[in-house]
């Protein structure tokens, strides 16, 4: 219905919009009274609209996806009412960056459509979380609409929601019975999603997967972890939920690229902060000694960095991607890889290199020298391996190694726990050390890396101990003539 300028405005003051709004339409009803309207339901349209958004299901998919364990995308398609402005087609383009602010927000939704009823203008289709009604409009959205001569009235539109215009977690949460919880997070290693799944999401586990390919642009593969890391060898049983059966990726990690089969060996992609953290306390020329190297996140960055660096694993397939990323990275000339036992190679290769690096070159250089230790279910019980490694310490000064262990804890007091289990392997109390908390790897459970210098006493054998006295001096013939 046609609105005079007379009404327009008691409308408008009645309803106590803004001084700006006023002189927009004083603008419209001036140049041509006509292009003022409004639907004949609008205002009681909206209002029901108003509490229809109330409801937190707005954008939830249809209640019948429930229980689904085959995924269906097409019971996914749901129709809802949004607001929508009306807009020339040329100024399209010149408005949509202003008005960005209001414009719906969904998944792979076009917030341009066309008006089937209307050859000169597009709907454009606004958030209906924030614009409920004309008075959901600020100062500068008129001055805006004034600039671009637009009519701000707003109308309704009916919308169809499909699968792809939904979020993973809202996909997740409608289909999962209430009050579970809904798991959509993973960790991303290259081309690969891997999952932990609890038990009450496992009938559900191929939908999940699926849903987890199709929202995450880049990932071709989609696991499930179905056991957890107690093997010899730190890798894990895996279950491919969807996608292609590839487990050889490729992971860029602190600007350094590696490869490998991630169901053969052990990659936490969470540790990325602490292999830099380790790595930025080493210089060139320094030693590092990897007692569990994995495949290369230790070190290879210190190679990088001009260290020489003594790697080992015992499990086979990680020292082949070791050995691999070594060269991938061109730091195989400086990295000596082992493929052993760590208390082995604590007592073979760190003791017989050990010793020369803990000499200083001269009063003005030396090279620190570092041991990581990164097994935090069993690190701790390899530091055995030190006790009385070498031989009687030398006289001259010399520089201690550095060791960098970690250990999971679920004590109350975790950085306790670990200094005191520490303390205990060596036997000994240890006066300089750092604690630091890496994450938190469960609920109350807890990675801590314990950083200390090796104590002399743990690292050299100890000289017997005996309870004889010592043996008389024997007289000299002067003390003899004396007598």
């Amino acid at each position: 219905m046609w609105i005079p300028r007379r009404l327009c405005f008691q409308n408008l003051r009645d309803a106590g919009l803004p001084f700006v709004y006023k002189r927009v339409l004083s603008h419209w009803c001036h140049t041509s009274p006509s292009r003022l309207f409004v639907q004949h339901s609008y205002f009681s349209d909206f209002a029901n609209m108003e509490d229809n958004l109330g409801d937190m299901g707005f954008y939830s998919p249809n209640p019948n996806v429930r229980g689904m364990t085959c995924l269906n995308r097409k019971a996914f398609n749901k129709t809802i009412q949004v607001p929508v402005l009306k807009v020339k087609k040329e100024i399209i383009n010149k408005l949509m960056k202003s008005l960005k602010h209001r414009l719906i927000q969904r998944p792979s939704l076009k917030r341009v459509i066309e008006d089937t009823k209307d050859d000169v203008n597009k709907l454009v289709i606004l958030d209906p979380f924030k614009i409920k009604s004309v008075h959901s409009f600020e100062e500068g959205d008129f001055l805006l609409f004034k600039q671009f001569d637009i009519n701000p009235q707003v109308f309704q539109h009916e919308l169809e929601l499909t699968y792809e215009n939904f979020k993973c977690e809202e996909i997740l949460r409608a289909v999962l019975p209430e009050g579970q919880d809904v798991t959509s997070g993973f960790s991303r290693v290259g081309h690969i999603a891997h999952m932990n799944l609890r038990d009450h999401q496992l009938p559900y586990r191929n939908l999940i997967g699926q849903v987890i390919l199709d929202k995450n642009p880049g990932i071709t593969s989609v696991v499930n972890k179905t056991n957890t890391i107690d093997s010899t060898y730190r890798n894990f049983q895996m279950e491919v939920l969807a996608g292609e059966d590839n487990m050889i990726t490729k992971v860029k990690e602190n600007h350094i690229t590696y490869e490998f089969d991630f169901s053969k060996v052990y990659w936490n992609p969470r540790l990325g902060t602490e292999h830099e953290r380790i790595i930025g306390n080493l210089k060139p020329g320094d030693i590092l000694f990897d007692v569990f190297a994995g495949v290369g996140p230790f070190a290879v960055p210190a190679a990088k960095r001009n260290c020489v660096v003594y790697a080992n694993d015992l499990n086979p397939e990680s020292y082949k991607w070791l050995v691999h990323n070594c060269k991938l990275n061109k730091v195989d000339k400086k990295v000596q890889a082992f493929n052993t036992d760590g208390r082995d190679f604590i007592r073979t290769t760190i003791k017989s290199e050990l010793l020369k690096y803990m000499k200083p070159l001269s009063a003005e250089q030396t090279n620190s020298c570092h041991v990581v230790m990164n097994l935090p279910a069993l690190a701790v019980e390899f530091l055995d391996a030190f006790k009385e490694l070498l031989e009687e310490e030398p006289s001259s000064n010399i520089t201690f190694p550095t060791v960098h262990c970690y250990s999971f804890s679920k004590d109350d007091d975790p950085q306790k726990d670990v200094k005191e289990r520490v303390e205990a392997v060596l036997g000994t109390k240890l006066e300089t050390l750092t604690l630091h908390l890496v994450r938190n790897v469960a609920p109350n459970k807890e990675m801590i890396c314990i950083s200390f210098k090796m104590p002399g006493n743990v690292i050299f054998k100890r000289l017997p101990e005996t309870d004889e006295p010592m043996s008389k001096r024997c007289r000299t013939d002067e003390e003899n003539d004396v007598k």
